[in-house]
């Protein structure tokens, strides 16, 4: 009979043979990495929080970014910018109305029949289309041209129903999501692009002049007679809707807000007074920043390495744009420095790759072994065999990102409520004020949007929060643009 040899080792001062010690190695070695995992976590979410301390001081700078803003050109990191819309839909609005909404990756096109008083929104029909990634960074000329001729498809399916008035030309509202100074109520110069386009050329132009020149080369015979951005758009769908709504905010893609000011509140106004006594001002408040901001090093390095460096800083913690590409930053130092060691799985390391409706899928995920979370890593990551353990570790960071980015939001709201004076209940006033919100994020990201509401009610306290409520305007943007088109319509005046 053959020798046994049974090797011994001793480990902790106990003797156990030589397999059993590899395995007491790799279980230490383990979990040596899961404290390191932790540690990651620990300290992301540490340099994420938003007390109600803080984000009171965020209110506050918004606010006093917003006096500064209306108090001059170039006064603030917020442009405060001057719309012309003076006065928002009433209602009476009758005919057959046109929009196109240019606003991030995709862009839309509606027709919309109004009916007058007691008419309202008759029939409408709409179409979306994905814009091609070469088309958002080569030249101005394929963006509008591409755009003018997916807009000729679609007034060449008009029904008889939608036929315009013969013998003029169809007019649009054009819901242009990018900033610009406005010079008229349907002409306005693009100051600089965001949400991943970058065309230079267009920079300094007027996009209503670029819009109508490339329907022209599509022969199409129709009249940009409002340019509006976004977030007006939804005021006034908001508005036409509701008459109490008096702030709008789009929480999509990117993210932005617009209200109702008083003229006489805005010193850089040079102009008549309007009729109304009111202005809407697009705060363009995606570009605000603060010291206040709890930004992490993932922040910082995203914002280094994007289109804008330094700019919309705002917008790169709260809109849904960034909000997956965060929490792809920190997965992938997780992934080197605590599960795969050297070897980070190729797809993790591509920018943009986790979408935040991904994130929002695997933050929603309520199946006891998270399989919407394993399912996403394997089919978007090709991470597979992940524990539950560490997919649990992942719907926590989904949910330090999200929530992070709705307490700052709802901080900004607050900025705005404390400028126009809605803060706060004045004695024998019945004050009601709604927000009109839009935007994918606050549609479909039902954790962020609670948080948000959640955190408005805290900040603003229960007595108040009864006066303010939040309304999704569907559609807004696109709805409000042919609104305001005909409430600028060069025919108003032939029809009274």
């Amino acid at each position: 009979m053959g020798k046994v040899t049974v090797c011994v080792a001793v480990v902790c001062g106990v003797a156990v043979t030589a397999a059993a010690a590899v395995v007491i190695h790799r279980k230490m070695k383990k979990s040596g990495k899961w404290v390191k995992a932790m540690e990651i976590v620990k300290e992301f979410e540490e340099s994420c929080r938003t007390p109600i301390s803080k984000l009171k001081q965020v209110a506050d700078a918004m606010t006093v970014e917003m006096h500064a803003g209306l108090a001059s050109e170039g006064g603030s990191k917020l442009k405060m910018l001057i719309t012309y819309v003076d006065s928002l839909p009433t209602g009476d609005e009758k005919g057959l109305f046109y929009a196109l909404d240019l606003g991030g990756t995709n862009f839309r096109v509606l027709r919309v029949l109004l009916g007058g008083k007691d008419g309202g929104i008759l029939k409408q029909q709409f179409k979306e289309v994905s814009i091609p990634p070469n088309k958002m960074t080569g030249s101005s000329a394929a963006l509008f041209d591409y755009i003018a001729a997916e807009l000729a498809k679609f007034v060449a399916q008009e029904e008889d129903d939608f036929k315009p008035t013969s013998g003029r030309p169809r007019e649009l509202g054009f819901t242009f999501s990018f900033p610009v100074m406005q010079t008229s109520i349907a002409s306005g110069t693009l100051l600089r692009w965001t949400k991943g386009f970058s065309i230079d050329e267009t920079v300094g132009q007027d996009v209503v002049a670029e819009l109508t020149k490339a329907l022209e080369r599509q022969g199409l015979e129709m009249r940009v007679s409002a340019l509006v951005n976004d977030t007006v758009g939804t005021l006034a769908g908001g508005k036409y809707a509701n008459n109490d709504v008096v702030v709008s905010v789009i929480l999509g893609t990117g993210s932005n807000a617009a209200y109702v000011e008083r003229a006489q509140a805005i010193p850089k106004w040079h102009g008549l007074l309007p009729k109304s006594g009111e202005m809407v001002i697009n705060m363009e408040w995606g570009n605000f920043r603060s010291s206040h901001l709890p930004l992490t090093e993932y922040d910082q390095a995203l914002d280094a390495e994007s289109l804008n460096p330094g700019e919309q800083i705002y917008e790169k913690v709260i809109s849904g744009m960034y909000l997956g590409e965060i929490f792809r930053r920190v997965l992938c130092r997780m992934a080197k420095e605590a599960f795969f060691g050297d070897i980070v799985p190729p797809k993790l390391k591509e920018p943009f790759i986790l979408g935040t409706p991904v994130m929002s899928a695997m933050h929603h995920d309520t199946s006891p072994d998270l399989k919407v979370v394993a399912n996403n890593l394997k089919d978007i990551l090709e991470i597979s065999n992940t524990s539950l353990k560490m997919r649990k570790v992942i719907v926590q960071l989904c949910d330090i990102v999200a929530t992070r980015g709705a307490r700052l939001s709802a901080a900004g709201l607050l900025g705005i409520l404390k400028k126009m004076g809605r803060d706060t209940i004045k004695e024998g006033e019945k004050q009601k004020t709604v927000i009109a919100m839009d935007g994918g994020l606050y549609e479909h990201y039902e954790e962020y949007r609670n948080s948000l509401e959640n955190c408005l009610k805290e900040l603003l306290g229960e007595e108040v929060f009864k006066t303010i409520k939040i309304e999704h305007s569907n559609d807004g943007s696109g709805i409000g643009a042919a609104l305001l088109a005909a409430s600028h319509s060069q025919y108003l005046e032939d029809e009274s």
